[in-house]
């Protein structure tokens, strides 16, 4: 099967959608970036546009993203059968099922003081809490990134392997090793309806390149915007299209 891509790339050849697996990215990938996570726009047609592709693929639609299910449920509601939040760290098998937490290290309290001290200091960076980790966010003082890298590296030196720091668009994200969207890629697919089919992974950045890593090793696809798909739009279209084309 193939598909629109970026003007760059050959035609996408992936599983059919009745041996497909679908474990898609969300900020950059199914949406654009927005100048916050709170500000994301979810396009009008692709609610519509999900729902038939996970009635396609016998309900093995997952979306694994770095953000925490519950925002996930925000934009998404019901759509995908299963949630991957925060890399991994915690996953969501099946709707209204329990989430599934990864055992996981504690964050010193002191380099959350520290970042904290550090973002008010930098007006336009903003400090954000996730379960077993932070994100230093720099969007909006792009000339505070260094800054933030370097001071992110000096708290690692104690952690003893335990955290290691992870870039991101625009941002630098403390979290715990081991931890990552191929962890939870390889999680998703021990489970129905996901077993037994050949994994699409699509994502956007340097956090989604363990997804794509993973998917392939089970034997199915790893994709990129901008590698396949010029932007998110063209991923939409692309789905679209291969709704339409098997619908």
């Amino acid at each position: 099967m193939s598909g629109p891509v970026s003007e760059h790339e050959s035609p996408l050849q992936i599983p059919a959608l009745s041996q497909a697996a679908f474990l898609l990215d969300f900020d950059g990938t199914l949406v654009d970036i927005a100048p916050t996570p709170e500000s994301v726009i979810v396009p009008e047609t692709l609610p519509q546009v999900l729902r038939k592709l996970r009635a396609l693929c016998g309900d093995a639609l997952a979306v694994v993203s770095g953000r925490p299910i519950d925002q996930i449920d925000h934009f998404l509601g019901d759509i995908p059968f299963a949630v991957a939040g925060e890399h991994g760290i915690a996953i969501r098998h099946r709707p209204g099922g329990e989430i599934e937490k990864a055992a996981l290290p504690v964050v010193p309290p002191l380099w959350l003081a520290e970042a904290q001290k550090l973002t008010d200091a930098w007006p336009g960076t903003r400090l954000e809490h996730k379960q077993a980790g932070f994100v230093l966010h720099y969007r909006g003082a792009p000339e505070a990134g260094n800054i933030l890298k370097k001071e992110a590296s000096n708290w690692l030196t104690s952690a003893k392997g335990a955290f290691h720091l992870q870039a991101a668009k625009m941002a630098w994200e403390v979290r715990p090793t081991g931890i990552d969207k191929g962890y939870a890629v390889a999680a998703l697919m021990e489970h129905f309806p996901f077993a037994g089919r050949k994994p699409v992974f699509v994502g956007d950045d340097v956090t989604d390149e363990d997804g794509i890593a993973a998917a392939k090793r089970l034997g199915g696809v790893g994709l990129r915007i901008p590698t396949n798909f010029a932007n998110p739009a063209a991923l939409r279209a692309w789905l679209s299209a291969l709704v339409k084309e098997e619908g």
